[in-house]
C-alpha cells in the first residue's frame, strides 16, 4: 500500500503548472486579485526590511516586493517555479531556495516580515506553517497571509477529498485562519477582502465581518507575531 506524500505530490503538481503559470501570475499581481497586497504590506513594514515570500511560485510577487524596496528571499516546493523566479531580471538581487511552509530552512528570528499568498491552504498542516512563520520572524514581525475565500474557484482542487481521495489543497476558511492565529498569540493588525465582480456591488461595510469573508474571493490578513 502506497503512502501519500503531501510535499512530493504538491511539488509534482506545481512543477507541471510552471510553464503556464507565469502569464496568469503576472496578471494577478499587476491588475488582478493580488495588486493591492504589496501596497498593503508597505503600510506596516518599512522599506529595506528582510521579507520572506513563502510559496513564491514564479517570483512575480517577490519582484513586486523588491520594487517596493524590500530585501527578498523566495521559498517554494517547486524547482520549476524557482527556476522561473531566478530567471526574472527583476529578481536579480533576491535569493530563492527550495523549502516548504512547514520547513523552510531559514534561521530563527531572521525576517522582519513574511508574505504567504494563497499558499497556506496548499499545506498539509496549516498550524505547522504558522509555527514555522513565527519561528523565522523577528519578535513583533509581520505576517501577511492571503487565503482563498469561499467563492474562489481554485477550491475545486479540494473537492475529491469527499470521495476519500488524497488531495493537496486544504479547505481552511478565512475565519478559521484568524482563529488559529489569535489562539496562538498573534495580533491582527489589518485585513482586506478581494471580491468577484458580482459581489463588489454589495454593501460590504454594512455586513458583519464573517459575512464579508464569506463573500470573498480572497481575504488578506496582516498579523503581528508577538514573542
Amino acid at each position: 500500500m502506497s503512502t501519500f506524500n503531501w510535499e512530493m505530490e504538491s511539488e509534482k503538481q506545481w512543477d507541471s503548472m510552471a510553464s503556464t503559470w507565469n502569464s496568469r501570475s503576472r496578471a494577478m499581481w499587476e491588475t488582478g486579485s493580488r495588486k493591492d497586497i504589496v501596497p498593503f504590506i508597505k503600510q506596516f513594514v518599512p522599506a529595506s526590511s528582510l521579507v520572506c515570500d513563502l510559496g513564491c511560485g514564479d517570483g512575480t510577487g517577490s519582484a513586486k516586493l523588491a520594487e517596493a524596496g524590500y530585501v527578498v528571499t523566495g521559498i517554494d516546493v517547486s524547482e520549476e517555479m524557482l527556476e522561473r523566479a531566478k530567471l526574472n531580471p527583476r529578481n536579480e538581487n533576491g535569493a530563492f531556495t527550495k523549502g516548504s511552509l512547514s520547513d523552510c530552512g531559514s534561521p530563527d528570528n531572521h525576517f522582519d516580515a513574511v508574505m504567504a499568498i494563497n499558499s497556506i491552504e496548499w499545506t498539509n498542516h496549516p498550524y505547522e506553517s504558522l509555527k514555522e512563520m513565527a519561528r523565522i520572524l523577528k519578535p513583533n514581525g509581520y505576517a501577511c497571509i492571503g487565503i482563498l475565500g469561499p467563492t474562489a474557484g481554485p477550491r475545486t482542487n479540494s473537492f475529491r477529498r469527499l470521495y476519500g481521495e488524497d488531495v493537496i489543497c486544504n479547505t481552511i476558511m478565512p475565519w478559521e485562519l484568524e482563529k488559529l492565529a489569535l489562539e496562538n498569540g498573534w495580533r491582527k493588525a489589518g485585513e482586506f477582502g478581494v471580491y468577484k465582480k458580482a459581489a463588489e456591488q454589495l454593501p460590504h461595510g454594512s455586513l458583519p465581518l464573517e459575512l464579508q469573508q464569506s463573500l470573498s474571493f480572497m481575504w488578506v490578513f496582516m498579523f503581528q507575531v508577538i514573542k
